[in-house]
């Protein structure tokens, strides 16, 4: 029986709603089958069934209906998990309804509002000992699994130097005062939270580097520039990274890169090689070495690691692409949900999603920034 999905968010004029159904039922293992779209009850029930086509009497007014609905329902027929995908302010309440009525979790990043909600989170998430899953979708990409095999078996030797970037340009005019909703909101304070591009696209960024070296930023210094006038929040920014083990690194990220598009890029560099890889072309990593020619190595290509070949579904040649990462890790998100029910112990493979642990470091990477950048761009500890 497949596990049963609440989508909370993704309603009329949702960019992300759409993007989760799809991902979480690529492999089969979910379906969507309630939901509250939206924060407006009328345009709630009439999305569940307008643009979702599911069950009238499971398109629900509210979140809170949604978690008193389904929590009535008899148990081998009720939501198994709750996806939050919703604007930053709400994601740490509808967690808590979620998590305190029963149901496992997964939602967009960043986790929450503010780096004390991530933490309130994380006690809930230990005290009820669900799941919790967070969508930094990148890392479900095969080639980013064959960097981080790489990297974590040493074949660099030890990690100095990393460069991360993500640019989009898509900010580089005021798109919130001309009723761009997806604008409106990442750029309003109010819920989005203390940061804009840095909260929006460099999460992303801090949590690939981390995944993939498998190393902590142990503190930055930040510089934020708001460049788009009447803009409340920084729309780019600089970041330079110390990790622990002594790696030095840059991070930046920007939303008025004009002509951008999606430009997630992350290059490692450790004493016998290094490592590229962009997300616009995310089926090839480059791999380089001091004394011969440089790799190419691709999605469904010969020698990869057990880790990429385990996230490959297509032969080579075949290009898989955002999707089919983000579906990646609402696979692993499943099959540990159906190992639990089943009594086992979920796998190393089960497991290799990211966590209410990656969104307290998110959110503590937002707050870092910010206070370095508000004091002169100074250098500050991450602590999470």
């Amino acid at each position: 029986m497949k596990l049963q999905m609440g989508l909370i968010g993704g309603g009329e004029g949702a960019f992300i709603g759409a993007v989760h159904r799809m991902a979480a039922e690529l492999d089969g293992r979910i379906q969507l089958a309630c939901g509250a779209f939206s924060s407006d009850p009328a345009k709630s029930r009439r999305a569940g069934v307008d643009i979702y086509g599911i069950d009238p009497a499971r398109s629900y007014g509210s979140y809170a209906e949604l978690m008193a609905g389904e929590a009535a329902r008899p148990a081998h027929d009720r939501m198994d998990f709750a996806v939050i995908a919703t604007p930053n302010h709400t994601h740490c309440a509808i967690a808590k309804a979620a998590l305190t009525a029963g149901f496992h979790v997964m939602s967009d990043k960043p986790v929450t509002f503010n780096l004390a909600e991530a933490k309130e989170l994380r006690q809930i998430v230990a005290d009820t000992g669900l799941v919790f899953g967070l969508t930094h979708n990148y890392t479900g990409y095969p080639m980013v699994k064959e960097a981080r095999h790489l990297l974590r078996a040493g074949a660099f030797g030890k990690v100095r130097r990393v460069v991360v970037e993500y640019i989009q340009g898509w900010l580089s005019e005021r798109e919130e005062a001309v009723g761009n909703k997806q604008a409106e909101w990442r750029t309003d304070p109010a819920r989005s939270g203390a940061a804009g591009c840095m909260g929006d696209i460099g999460t992303h960024a801090e949590n690939l580097v981390e995944y993939v070296t498998g190393l902590q930023i142990e503190s930055l210094c930040a510089d934020l520039t708001t460049f788009v006038p009447g803009r409340q929040l920084e729309d780019d920014g600089n970041v330079l990274l110390r990790f622990e083990g002594g790696a030095k690194g840059i991070l930046f990220a920007s939303q008025i890169a004009v002509g951008e598009e999606n430009g997630l890029r992350l290059r490692v560099y450790g004493e016998s090689g290094g490592l590229e890889w962009r997300q616009m072309t995310p089926n090839s990593l480059l791999v380089r070495w001091p004394d011969r020619p440089y790799e190419v190595r691709r999605t469904g290509g010969p020698g990869v690691s057990e880790a990429a070949a385990d996230a490959t579904r297509l032969p080579a040649g075949h290009p898989e692409g955002f999707l089919e990462a983000f579906a990646l890790l609402y696979r692993n998100f499943a099959d540990t949900l159906l190992a639990k029910r089943a009594g086992r112990k979920p796998t190393e493979q089960n497991l290799d999603f990211p966590t209410i642990a990656d969104g307290v470091r998110g959110m503590a990477f937002i707050e870092t920034v910010v206070a370095s950048a508000e004091a002169g761009a100074v250098w500050l500890p991450l602590r999470s």
